[in-house]
């Protein structure tokens, strides 16, 4: 696996150490390189997307969902099953997982839904108007010549 230095990339830049930790933990050189549970993210059109993950073997109230700043954080803990039960193969994985998800900016999760053991979580992205295009209309130049009159 290659390994990158930003070490470059701070030096020489200016408020952009959030996106080389970014770049560095998408890398998978943050050590929380995992792949359970397999998950998806979609775009449904221009300002929506789904993350959807596999949890089978997991009820709701052992799943937790939590938005902190520009971090969402899926977190699955299995109760402690009491019955003694004897395996002869075990290939469903009802293991505890932490999946961590980080969010462009005026992203949102506006809501959460499992169906048939696989865990949806809708985002949006809500831009401010003073952040979205607009256009300027343009004069003819004498209205702006009365004004500065005035």
């Amino acid at each position: 696996m290659q390994h990158f230095d930003y070490a470059p990339l701070y030096r020489s830049t200016v408020g952009f150490d959030r996106l080389v930790q970014l770049l560095d933990s998408a890398s998978g050189h943050d050590g929380a390189a995992t792949t359970y549970p397999p998950y998806n993210i979609e775009r449904l059109d221009e300002n929506d997307y789904r993350i959807t993950m596999a949890v089978a073997g997991f009820d709701t109230d052992e799943i937790d969902i939590e938005v902190k700043e520009a971090t969402l954080r899926v977190k699955g803990e299995k109760a402690e099953q009491t019955e003694d039960r004897e395996y002869l193969h075990r290939g469903i994985a009802t293991r505890s997982f932490e999946r961590r998800f980080q969010l462009a900016d005026h992203v949102e999760v506006s809501g959460a839904d499992m169906i048939n053991g696989m865990l949806h979580i809708d985002l949006v992205r809500n831009v401010p108007e003073r952040l979205k295009p607009r256009t300027v209309k343009i004069g003819d130049g004498a209205t702006r010549q009365l004004e500065a009159a005035e």
